[in-house]
């Protein structure tokens, strides 16, 4: 008898062996060692049929537990790493200042209710409402801080590919883009009314953003809306009274993507040509082209000017572009599995390398420090701007299936109290994740993120 099992445990292990064997049809084999263990006649034919399956369902439980413990491992091995890389001044740092908060598994939230794959996630700039569309033709609004599902938008007549809130000042609205040709506007302060539809593209409109107007530090939202579709365009709309003001042309494929920079300035758009274009928003003029990914260009995006201190250092500049300018560094995902980042001019900066599938969405940390990104392999990784664009965390199995989109809250801008501290460059200083902005306003940063999936469900990481 083995030394592990007690004499009870020993005669349950032999009798689920008869059981299983003689269920297999193995009945040589189940007599020779009913007789060589001499189990007696009390083990009957209908004893028998009471332990078949067990063995079958203590080897599935163990192989379960063992997944477990391994995934369990594996966390511990990657919060290990954490605390052998930091100091105790940076891990107390990291846990009062939001400029250095990254998202931690498990998600606050995962929001169910979709039937079908989701596209898209998209913040409302105020409330706690999260938008989310889907292949099942439906948006979805939930509450993120209490992970609730408020309401579901139907009218669109195929998948919802994006969406987005914004609009004109004081009155933000919810578009969205679908295979159905359409964009649609949606009014949240008249019960998601859709108060006005968009028709126009000749093919799906695959991405969708409203058009900031304002200046560094304070953007303030304009009545203008650029959309890209599988028609090879760029559409800019004016959402008040409906109208294309102008068509965008100069991509060989399908557009795959297209995000503002912070002012309105600039457009920048990737797609299935596999290169990335940016634009000038007034004149529809392509002011650069970055090219140097082998696959479809799946994302884009446009680095904020608190990233603009690190970047240029990872571009050799001796000195960082001045807050003010906008567009003076790209980054780009794309199917070839790659993140490359990029200056104005389109010269190639870094190719950050990691995922081992197709990119679908990138994110800049509004504190500056990082580059966020997900893609097919299920997983969310965070790159460090500050150590050469290093991969310093991943979330391993973010989602169960492909994660299709993610969006950082946008930081709420507040009035700032006088007087206004500098930070001896001559600079407006920066406390807790707190921008202040010449005495006047200062940025909150909102530590949460959501992801969307072909599992059907919206994840909220926050903190």
């Amino acid at each position: 008898m083995s030394a592990l099992l007690t004499s009870k445990q020993a005669v349950e292990l032999h009798k689920s062996l008869i059981a299983y064997l003689a269920a297999a049809g193995l009945s040589n084999s189940a007599a020779a060692l009913r007789e060589e263990i001499q189990i007696g006649d009390t083990f009957d034919e209908a004893t028998q049929k009471r332990y078949e399956g067990l063995l079958e369902k203590k080897w599935t439980s163990v192989v379960r537990l063992q997944k477990k413990v391994m995934d369990l491992e594996a966390r511990n091995q990657s919060l290990q790493q954490e605390l052998d890389s930091a100091t105790p001044t940076s891990l107390a740092m990291k846990n009062k200042d939001p400029k250095s908060w990254l998202p931690r598994s498990p998600a606050r939230h995962t929001l169910e209710g979709h039937r079908l794959s989701v596209s898209c996630v998209a913040f409302h700039p105020v409330f706690s409402s999260i938008a989310s569309g889907s292949e099942d033709t439906t948006i979805k609004i939930w509450d993120w801080e209490l992970g609730e599902l408020e309401r579901t938008i139907k009218g669109h007549t195929r998948g919802v590919l994006d969406v987005d809130f914004g609009g004109p000042r004081g009155g933000t609205l919810l578009a969205s883009c679908s295979s159905d040709l359409t964009i649609k506007l949606w009014d949240p302060s008249d019960d998601y009314k859709n108060i006005r539809t968009l028709p126009g593209h000749d093919h799906s409109v695959s991405a969708i953003r409203f058009v900031p107007s304002g200046a560094a530090g304070a953007p303030s939202s304009g009545n203008l809306l650029v959309s890209a579709s599988r028609d090879n365009t760029l559409r800019i709309w004016d959402v008040t009274t409906g109208y294309c003001v102008k068509t965008i042309k100069g991509h060989a494929d399908w557009v795959r993507d297209v995000t503002p920079s912070f002012d309105g300035r600039w457009l920048l758009s990737g797609g299935v040509d596999q290169t990335a274009r940016l634009w000038d928003a007034a004149s529809g003029e392509c002011k650069g082209l970055f090219q140097g990914h082998d696959h479809v260009i799946e994302c884009v995006a446009i680095a904020p000017p608190s990233t603009y201190e690190h970047l240029s250092t990872l571009a050799g500049l001796k000195k960082p572009p001045p807050a003010s300018s906008s567009a003076e560094f790209i980054a780009t995902g794309s199917r070839d599995k790659t993140i490359k980042l990029w200056d104005a001019r389109g010269t190639l900066i870094k190719t950050l390398i990691g995922h081992d599938n197709w990119l679908r969405a990138l994110v800049f940390h509004p504190g500056g420090k990082y580059l966020l990104s997900c893609g097919d392999d299920k997983t969310i990784r965070c790159w460090d701007l500050t150590q050469e664009g290093k991969c310093v965390k991943t979330i391993e199995d973010a989602h169960g299936h492909f994660v299709t989109g993610m969006r950082f809250a946008p930081s709420i801008m507040k009035e700032a109290q006088p007087p206004q501290l500098t930070n001896g460059n001559g600079g407006a200083s920066t406390t807790n994740g707190v921008k202040k902005d010449q005495g006047k306003q200062m940025m909150q940063i909102r530590c949460v993120i959501a992801t969307a999936s072909v599992d059907m469900m919206v994840r909220v990481f926050a903190s």
